[in-house]
Formats: structure tokens, sequence, C-alpha cells
């Protein structure tokens, strides 16, 4: 039975978490929302890559810029993970393929711009297919009073909401507590109906 440790070591080759970064997961796994506010090269990404693998369905991740999600997707095929990204750097054929899979279930994780959220061809696919995790990666990115500002961020709590509720989570035992949580409310997830 695959867990976090197992995952951690089989496919990324860590023997163990670096701090925090087991507690991120715990919480991730159980459905809970976190903002993780880490330095660069604490390992942000770890922590939402692990329970991707994890999780039933498929984790979207918001990424701003088209060369992160390359280096990222690469990193991630490279390890044998089912990874892949939606942006304007693929033909429209390339584009139609990729969705194509990802309705087929060939993908574990995808990256995307806050932008593809707002359009209607993948917002149905999000619709089609079970999305267990939504994550902003770079997240300083949202700052409303940043250059790199993007105003599509905003809205992802709009996507995030017209998901189907994660129903996945009801059946998972409470993570252990975790100091420092922080709650933002703009990125609150749709609970499961109980």
């Amino acid at each position: 039975m695959e867990n976090p440790h197992s995952i951690l070591k089989k496919v990324f080759g860590y023997d163990s978490f670096r701090p925090g970064q087991e507690q991120i997961v715990s919480h991730l796994l159980a459905g809970q929302d976190v903002l993780a506010v880490m330095p660069t090269g604490a390992g942000k990404s770890i922590c939402y890559q692990v329970p991707a693998l994890l999780l039933p369905g498929i984790t979207i991740v918001v990424s701003p810029l088209v060369s992160l999600m390359k280096d990222q997707v690469g990193a991630l095929v490279q390890a044998g993970v089912a990874a892949a990204f939606l942006n304007n750097s693929l033909t429209d054929n390339q584009k139609a393929l990729m969705l194509h899979r990802a309705r087929e279930g060939w993908y574990k994780i995808i990256y995307v711009a806050p932008e593809r959220l707002e359009m209607p061809g993948f917002q149905r696919f999000a619709q089609e297919r079970q999305i267990s995790m939504v994550t902003v990666d770079e997240a300083h990115c949202i700052s409303q009073w940043g250059q790199d500002f993007r105003p599509s961020y905003l809205r992802i709590k709009t996507f995030v909401d017209g998901l189907a509720a994660r129903s996945w989570a009801r059946s998972l035992p409470p993570p252990p507590p975790m100091c420092g949580r922080i709650s933002a409310p703009i990125w609150r997830c749709k609970r499961p109906t109980r």
C-alpha cells in the first residue's frame, strides 16, 4: 500500500521529509486547505506532488510561467510520474491531444496558467474528470501589488467552487496537528457534503 513515505522514496528518492513538509502533505491528504509559505529551496513542490500521486483523481497546478511548467513536468516525467502541461507553447493539435489524453486518465498532475481555468474547454474537462486538488505554485504572483499580477488569480476560487466536492476526503483519518496553520479564504476549496 502506497503512503507518503513510500512515494517520497520511490518517486523522488528522498528518505525523509524536510521540516514542515510532512504536516502539509497530511493536511492535503485529509482534504484540508493549506497555505504553505516556505523559502526558496525548501521543497514546496514535494508538498503537493506527493499527495497528488496518492489522491484518486487529477491535481491541477496553477503556475505562472511556461518555463517553470516545462521544468516541473520534465522532472516529474523523468521520475516516472504521469504529468503534463497545457499552455500556449503547444500547438492547437498538441493542446487537443493533451486534453484528449487527460480525459482518458493519462495524467495525475497537470500544470496550467491561471487564465486556462477560465477557458470553457478546460472548464468542461474539469467537470468531466475527478479533480482531487488545485494547487497554486509560485503563489507570490497572486499579490495585486506585484508587477507580475494577473487578474485571473482572483478567479481561481470561482473555478474551484465549480468543481465536484472532494468526497474521497470523508474516509481519511485526521492529520496530526500543524503549528502555524494559516487559512486563506480566497483559496478555500469546496468541502465534501455530508
